[in-house]
């Protein structure tokens, strides 16, 4: 039997580097358009020689096929979740972003209602439950500032385009090998950041030393390793499994924005993300066959 020190490992691993992310994006002192930009082009660069070295003959076949198409609207799709998310976490506080973020189950489950896929009364449940708990952190800050608002609203819409990512990543991957479905979408997403930072004038350089390696961090830990690190999870345990421990990003995230950058969570909000997290952990449970994002 193989042990399974290595998949708890791996797992481990894996829930740091994407608990990590929210706290690194609030220590750059970078702009969070910029980051997003960044995150996703150094991690095409990195994937290119083994997309277009390898797997030519599958890029070649995906650029004339439908899960090409496919793959480019994911792109898309994540650069609306990074143009959203990442700027919710500057915005607001990290354990509150990091938490709204993670209604895209909620969203998943809503997507596949409209498809003919209909939740179970326990899905349902969980929806509502996602839902309130969402309600009351985001009434919680009403109280704070509009900007703590502003940076609920954007957290609930990084959701929502991350699931919508995941519904398009589903449809590519139907052809297509995680490498070079991965390389198009960020890719893709990398040029449409640019784009958007050139229009708007967000600088894109003259950072210190600390913010480049806060941006190398997020590629390595939650766009590289932790992403490696789930994949390799999924062969030896169940993806309901490895979806419900993604919740631990939450209060993973929390914890280190804690201790690191003096980020205590406010009181107020802890009832309505708690209510939130058990929500979107029933979703989850009750749709096996969900996949998520990794930030």
């Amino acid at each position: 039997m193989r042990s399974p020190a290595p998949t708890v490992a791996a797992l481990v691993v894996a829930v740091l580097a994407v608990s990590s992310s929210g706290p690194l994006i609030a220590f750059a002192a970078a702009p969070a358009l910029a980051i997003a930009f960044w995150r996703n082009a150094i991690a095409s660069a990195a994937l290119t020689p083994f997309a277009i070295g390898p797997r030519r003959t599958e890029v070649r076949r995906a650029v004339r096929s439908g899960a090409g198409v496919f793959s480019v609207l994911a792109g898309l799709a994540l650069a609306a979740h990074f143009a959203t998310w990442m700027p919710s976490v500057q915005l607001g506080s990290v354990a509150t972003a990091t938490a709204l973020v993670a209604t895209q189950p909620v969203w998943q489950g809503l997507i596949a209602a409209a498809q003919g896929r209909r939740p179970s009364a326990a899905g349902w449940v969980g929806i509502g439950l996602a839902v309130a708990g969402a309600a009351w952190a985001t009434g919680a800050d009403l109280g704070v500032s509009r900007q703590a608002v502003l940076a609920d609203v954007l957290a609930l819409l990084g959701g929502i385009f991350a699931a919508v990512y995941t519904a398009l990543g589903e449809r590519a991957r139907t052809e297509l090998s995680t490498t070079v479905y991965t390389w198009i979408c960020y890719g893709t997403c990398a040029v449409v950041l640019l784009a958007v930072c050139l229009i708007f004038g967000v600088n894109l350089g003259g950072y210190d030393g600390h913010t480049w390696a806060a941006i190398l961090a997020i590629v390595v830990g939650a766009q590289l390793l932790g992403h490696s690190m789930f994949n390799y999870a999924l062969q030896h345990t169940s993806a309901t499994t490895v979806s419900v421990l993604i919740l631990l990003e939450v209060p993973g995230a929390a914890l280190i924005a804690w201790w690191w950058l003096d980020q205590v969570p406010r009181a107020s909000t802890l009832p309505g993300l708690v209510l939130l997290l058990a929500g979107v952990a029933v979703v989850i449970l009750h749709q096996a066959s969900f996949k998520v994002i990794r930030r």
